[in-house]
């Protein structure tokens, strides 16, 4: 049940670079993290990642809709959107993400012909052109992760329809912290494999201990507590799975919120929701509009 099989995946592309860019140290093996996750998954996690979507949103439904999934990773989030209605095409480039979200297809939506799942890059402008459009783009932390993150952003904005929705998070600029997390990060991804969980262990316990001291002091450990324990309502998502993405996830960038603001401003797009990190360590969420050019 934790594997992800390739079944059901359309490989006409095939990305020759990931594993060598895996080999070299330069990338983080995502999709190896999200086959874990899908052990974990289940019918309340779908259902919070569902939640989480018509908040964003501000839907009920995606009845009728198209939804394009950047960075599909485990699949969670193309899996609630077409639970919610919509017609998904969904792409990765780590070819085990592909093989999860296929998993998750052939689990709950097998021989399903408004579900598409195959490798891809965004990166790839060809790509993304030969996609055509599509009502709601998602890419949530991926871009930031592509190795070329305002290219990406760039990219990101072709399939998105007249009117249509784009959703997407990028890591909040820290500065000084940011730079020291890349290069926490580069150094795990340099690590022989069965170094690599005691490296992140050393990285997250002094965070979770700080978190709690400041529970104690503060008079506040429940709370703490019970947001770990409760992590599951964060969309769905698993804190460990999360915490080893965070030691690991390279390629790394960052962004200021009002630098997205103004990059897809350019182009052509309204702010409609936004939720920060409050100036910490995590996704800055946007959700853009495109503009009806009605004078076409």
């Amino acid at each position: 049940m934790g594997s992800c099989p390739g079944r059901g995946v359309r490989e006409e592309k095939t990305l020759s670079e990931h594993p060598e860019e895996v080999a070299s140290d330069k990338r983080f093996e995502f999709g190896e993290n999200w086959s874990r996750f899908l052990r974990e998954l289940n019918d309340e996690r779908i259902a919070e990642a569902e939640r989480s979507l018509k908040k964003m949103l501000g839907v009920e439904s995606l009845n009728g809709q198209s939804f394009l999934d950047i960075g599909s990773g485990s699949g969670l989030f193309s899996l609630a959107a077409r639970r919610l209605g919509a017609r998904i095409h969904s792409f990765d480039y780590d070819p085990q993400s592909v093989a999860c979200t296929a998993e998750l297809k052939r689990r709950y939506f097998p021989d399903d012909d408004d579900w598409t799942v195959e490798e891809g890059s965004v990166l790839d402008v060809e790509y993304l052109r030969s996609l055509g459009k599509f009502d709601i783009v998602y890419s949530w932390g991926v871009l930031h992760h592509s190795g070329a993150m305002w290219q990406a952003l760039e990219n990101a904005q072709l399939p998105v329809a007249p009117g249509g929705w784009l959703f997407i998070a990028i890591y909040n600029d820290q500065g000084r912290k940011s730079v020291v997390w890349k290069r926490i990060k580069k150094l795990y991804n340099g690590l022989p494999r069965h170094l690599k969980l005691a490296f992140a262990v050393c990285v997250i316990a002094p965070y979770l201990a700080k978190k709690a001291l400041k529970g104690l002091l503060t008079l506040q450990l429940r709370h703490y507590t019970r947001s770990w324990t409760h992590y599951h309502k964060n969309r769905g998502m698993s804190p460990w799975h999360d915490l080893i993405d965070w030691v690991g996830g390279y390629p790394f960038e960052v962004a200021k919120p009002e630098e997205i603001f103004d990059f897809y401003r350019e182009r052509g797009f309204v702010l409609e929701k936004l939720k920060t990190a409050g100036g910490g360590l995590a996704n800055n969420e946007f959700v853009f509009k495109r503009i009806v050019n009605t004078q076409s």
